[in-house]
């Protein structure tokens, strides 16, 4: 019976939460949170770094650019998934597409006016912003959408995930905070060091992303790092690429960043490295459900990253 309900497309006016809870799952919850955790943590080490006094109004400038991005993330994952039909049957059938809760119409209205939206909130906001999100955007279209479609590659895959969260979205936003609450355009050590961090730790999730999704890749020709390497080769790189992430961070902070607090920095990522190899020896391999959850993981460890450094820059 619950097989038969999900396969029944959502109409919004008829079944307004059940529509809803579609457009959810649609965005892709896990990227939605990494977006949104990123703006707020940009926006707060911009103003940990200015001399502003703490007050609710001080939250303003967050409205525009958050509601920019995640209309861009959903234009972006949803794309993605009008092009991924076929192997999202296989590799994530409760995906609303896949399932039929979404018909490919309604997901091409969703995309659209998301992409539009964040342009246009872009164009009213700032060149940073307007800069940060047309790039987001042309490259997610790259990624997904033919001929082009990078996705194919892994290199070029990875290169435009980590590209996106790495580089893009933390030197673009910070840009755009600074120069709204600072009237500056610099960018500190601090976030040239969050930059780095995430663009080497984006590179593990990027390679990481398709474990799960070997038996569909393989059918539909989709050449990815595991197929090439091995489920057991990526989780060794993936392991080592964050830890690489953590170790240079502690160190970096104790020797190169004035304006975090390197104690701070040292006792929770030296945690966070623990914790990781740790719940990397956990993974079952031949468990596809194992493997999703350490993809979880991965991207909770992701998260993190974008609560503790403002915190870091506070406390400095």
């Amino acid at each position: 019976m619950n097989q038969v309900t999900s396969n029944i497309e959502k109409n919004i006016f008829r079944e307004p939460r059940q529509w809803l809870k579609s457009l959810g799952k649609f965005s892709r919850p896990h990227t939605i949170i990494g977006t949104s955790l990123s703006v707020l943590a940009l926006f707060l080490i911009a103003i940990a770094l200015s001399n502003i006094s703490l007050n609710w109004t001080i939250f303003n400038p967050l409205i525009f650019p958050w509601t920019a991005c995640l209309c861009g993330n959903v234009y972006i994952v949803g794309l993605n998934q009008l092009q991924d039909v076929s192997i999202d049957k296989i590799n994530k059938p409760n995906l609303p597409i896949a399932s039929g809760e979404f018909s490919e119409k309604q997901a091409q209205w969703i995309v659209n006016i998301t992409g539009i939206l964040a342009i246009i909130i872009a164009v009213i906001s700032s060149q940073w912003l307007l800069l940060t999100i047309t790039v987001s955007l042309a490259i997610g279209t790259a990624y997904s959408l033919p001929p082009i479609r990078l996705k194919r590659f892994p290199f070029w895959a990875a290169l435009c995930i980590f590209t996106v969260r790495g580089v893009i979205v933390n030197l673009g936003l910070f840009l755009h905070f600074n120069q709204t609450i600072n009237q500056q355009q610099l960018i500190p050590p601090a976030i040239w060091a969050l930059t780095l961090f995430i663009l080497i730790f984006t590179i593990a999730i990027a390679i990481f992303k398709d474990v799960p999704d070997l038996e569909g890749d393989k059918q539909y020709n989709i050449t990815t790092f595991t197929l090439l390497l091995g489920k057991n080769t990526i989780l060794n790189i993936t392991r080592i690429i964050i830890s690489v992430c953590y170790l240079g961070v502690i160190i970096a902070s104790f020797l190169l960043l004035p304006d975090v607090n390197p104690l701070f920095v040292g006792m929770t990522h030296g945690s966070l490295f623990l914790l990781l190899w740790w719940r990397s020896q956990t993974v079952d391999l031949e468990n596809k459900s194992s493997i999703a959850q350490f993809y979880q993981f991965i991207w909770k460890l992701f998260y993190l990253e974008y609560l503790l450094f403002p915190i870091a820059c506070f406390l400095a």
